[in-house]
């Protein structure tokens, strides 16, 4: 998810001053994905410079003019594209894991020591998730808890996997040529 779009998103509704947008993506999505203030300003900037959102008005307050914010045409139909386009699965992402996994192995520590400390760091996460999805107030907030679940499930399963097989992957990874390569 980029930060222009959920902008884009929290704007289709109604127009809005760029610290109410902050204020609104902080609630839904900086649990996952942070920024700042200057963040959403420089972003506002661009969208606006793009035509994808224009200022609807400017409101004098204690510090700096505030400015109001709303979605251009171009700004829906951007949006409605974005929407309308899958993203692409990620399923050849080398993963951290995986490096570190090849690593060990390379440099003759343990692949199998830290895979077990990789699982129980894991499920500390698990815990935490299944509390926080028990006791979420929102729909929203359960189901961001179970999407973050189910990617640790799946990692837990690469995990077992990998363990099982590390024997054969060390035999892989000593420093052999490559028989693709001649």
């Amino acid at each position: 998810m980029t930060v222009s779009y959920a902008l884009l998103g929290l704007l289709k509704g109604s127009s809005r001053h760029g610290y109410d947008l902050k204020r609104s993506y902080d609630r839904r999505f900086g649990e996952v994905k942070p920024i700042r203030f200057g963040q959403v300003y420089r972003t506002l900037s661009q969208l606006e410079r793009d035509g994808r959102v224009e200022v609807v008005g400017v409101e004098a307050g204690s510090g700096p003019d505030r400015k109001r914010y709303s979605i251009t045409s171009e700004g829906v139909t951007d949006l409605d594209t974005w929407l309308g386009e899958p993203e692409e699965p990620q399923p050849h992402r080398q993963s951290v894991l995986f490096t570190k996994v090849v690593v060990a192995l390379l440099s003759g520590r343990s692949a199998e020591h830290f895979l077990d400390v990789q699982r129980a760091r894991h499920l500390d996460a698990m815990k935490a998730l299944t509390t926080a999805r028990r006791n979420a107030a929102t729909t929203q907030d359960a189901l961001l808890a179970d999407f973050q679940l189910f990617h640790l499930e799946a990692d837990l399963r690469w995990i077992d996997h990998t363990e099982s097989r590390l024997a054969a992957l060390a035999e892989e990874v000593r420093d052999v040529p490559d028989p693709r390569r001649r």
